[in-house]
């Protein structure tokens, strides 16, 4: 992996303002931009006529597939976009940042083998062990409805030898809007006070045990436990969250909704489930962790800058695609375009691939810290994050005047694009969350692209049902007409985005707030406290 050179530079009190911006209908239409601008025009033409969109997500997703910090399928897809980016002639690289625990995960398989025989659907989650890829068989017991911490040292001497069940089990895997629409009249309600009421016992028995969730399943482990089973269901069909292991000798998996019930049922009854589970792993030590950094030099202004950015990272549950894989091949499609139409930019063009986003925006953070020569000249950085719906809600990020350069912009980007927009003028600087928040807090002009949710927070975020299906490539290539659009326009624009920032309000009561503090980045995994 080689490193990105830069060329380096030789040298209040705010108001909440609803901006105006011209109605849809007085918003340039893709049909006027051939008279009003050729630039914008060819964008359009390109988004729409020559999209490269789906066979990118394609080749990412199905053929690469989930991009976990520090695995081979993270290197093997930052290879793949830097040689996307250097084929349209963008001067591309990774630039390395620190290091990571590295994990190539293998095969894994659970069976039930008693009392009668089937195939769960489960994995060992990322960072687990494996067993060496043989099979171990194992009864289960379930954590006890049990309380205080003598209990559970009780508890702990039952487990050698078995497999433990850490994750509450849902009376019902059907969602609660089938409930509210089929069931007889007070049956849903009845389920959901008796599910909160157990939920509630469940969690302070955990809680009672004095253990964190990352102590708990390490004190399983050390009990002799043959491996702790999870689930994490959001509350849609079929959906599994999918996160980290904390145990480090004996894997660490999940079931779906279903069949941890299934097994937990089993157990809870006295009927010997009996599990049999074969998982490969590989820890690979630390590995080197970077991001994907892509330049196209500016002519007039070299030295000032308007980026674009996704985290490439993901959990790999699933294959990566609304998070993140949508973000970033918006960001690669929206660069292939300005290198076709707009090949000699005023200022200088850059992309960010973000790694190590899901474990605390890692990537970004420490680009910022590497590369304050860019933060102090930074235009507009414009990021996108959550899932592949069209982008519905934009804001200032707290930078007063900062809404006068979007709403210029905006304002010339076709209305069929910025007709679905709702705009936040100044809005509230982020703390977090999203990559733009490491700019934010600098403070540097950072934006969030906020897209429709298409049901992701219940469907496919950290989800194993992310996957190549659940794109929408319409609402892509019209996200891809905004991103270029934005960039060619603010790399024009001869005034520089303001950096003034509000007074921030925090609360329904009002209370004066401060501006979000910038954090470091965990360069190796040692340093970060989720891992």
């Amino acid at each position: 992996m080689r490193r990105i050179s830069f060329v380096r530079p030789a040298c209040g009190l705010g108001v909440c303002v609803l901006l105006l911006l011209p109605s849809p209908g007085r918003h340039a239409s893709a049909q006027s931009l051939a008279h009003e601008d050729p630039v914008l025009r060819a964008i359009w033409d390109q988004a729409m006529e020559n999209s490269r969109i789906r066979p990118m997500a394609q080749a990412l997703l199905d053929s690469i597939g989930p991009r976990l910090t520090g695995s081979p399928q993270m290197k093997r897809a930052q290879d793949w976009a830097v040689g996307m980016l250097e084929s349209w002639g963008v001067d591309a690289g990774v630039e390395d940042y620190g290091t990571w625990v590295g994990w190539d995960r293998g095969i894994s398989h659970i069976d039930l083998v008693e009392p009668r025989v089937r195939s769960l659907e489960g994995r060992i989650l990322a960072w687990s062990p494996g067993t060496g890829g043989t099979p171990v068989e194992g009864p289960v017991v379930a954590v006890p409805a049990a309380e205080g911490t003598g209990d559970f040292q009780s508890f702990l001497e039952t487990v050698d030898g078995r497999y433990v069940m850490l994750s509450y089990p849902e009376p019902s895997c059907r969602p609660d809007e089938q409930w509210e629409e089929f069931a007889l009249p007070g049956s849903y309600q009845r389920m959901r006070e008796e599910r909160e009421e157990a939920e509630q016992a469940w969690n302070r028995y955990l809680q009672s045990t004095g253990m964190s969730q990352r102590e708990l399943p390490r004190a399983l482990e050390a009990a002799g436990a043959l491996g702790v089973i999870t689930s994490n269901w959001p509350g849609s069909y079929g959906t599994t969250r999918v996160f980290s292991a904390y145990t480090q000798e004996t894997p660490t998996f999940e079931l779906s909704c279903e069949d941890y019930g299934l097994v937990y049922r089993l157990a809870a009854n006295g009927q010997g489930p009996v599990l049999r589970v074969t998982a490969e792993a590989e820890f690979l030590g630390e590995v080197p962790v970077g991001n994907v950094i892509g330049m196209i030099p500016g002519t007039e202004l070299p030295d000032e800058y308007v980026m674009v950015s996704a985290h490439f990272d993901s959990w790999e549950g699933g294959s990566g695609a609304t998070d993140n894989g949508t973000g970033s091949v918006l960001m690669l499609e929206a660069m292939r375009i300005l290198t076709e139409v707009y090949p000699n930019p005023r200022r200088t063009l850059l992309i960010g691939l973000w790694n190590g986003e899901e474990q605390g925006l890692n990537g970004s953070r420490a680009f910022v810290e590497d590369h304050p020569e860019i933060t102090a000249n930074l235009q507009a950085l414009f990021n996108q994050d959550n899932g592949t719906g069209r982008v519905v809600n934009m804001s200032a990020s707290g930078f007063i005047d900062a809404g006068a350069s979007l709403a210029r912009w905006l304002s010339r980007v076709p209305s069929e694009v910025t007709g679905y927009i709702d705009f936040q003028f100044p809005g509230n600087p982020s703390s977090g969350g999203t990559d733009h928040a490491a700019f934010v807090c600098v403070p540097a002009p950072g934006f969030n692209l906020g897209a429709l949710s298409w049901d992701y927070g219940s469907h496919t975020w950290h989800t194993h049902r992310d996957t190549f299906d659940k794109l929408s490539f319409d609402d892509l290539k019209n996200n891809a007409v905004l991103v270029a659009s934005l960039v060619y326009l603010a790399s024009e624009d001869p005034e520089r985005v303001s950096r003034e920032t509000r007074s921030v309000i925090r609360g329904r009561g009002g209370q004066p707030g401060e501006w979000p503090t910038c954090r470091p980045a965990a360069r190796r995994s040692a340093e970060s406290p989720r891992m």
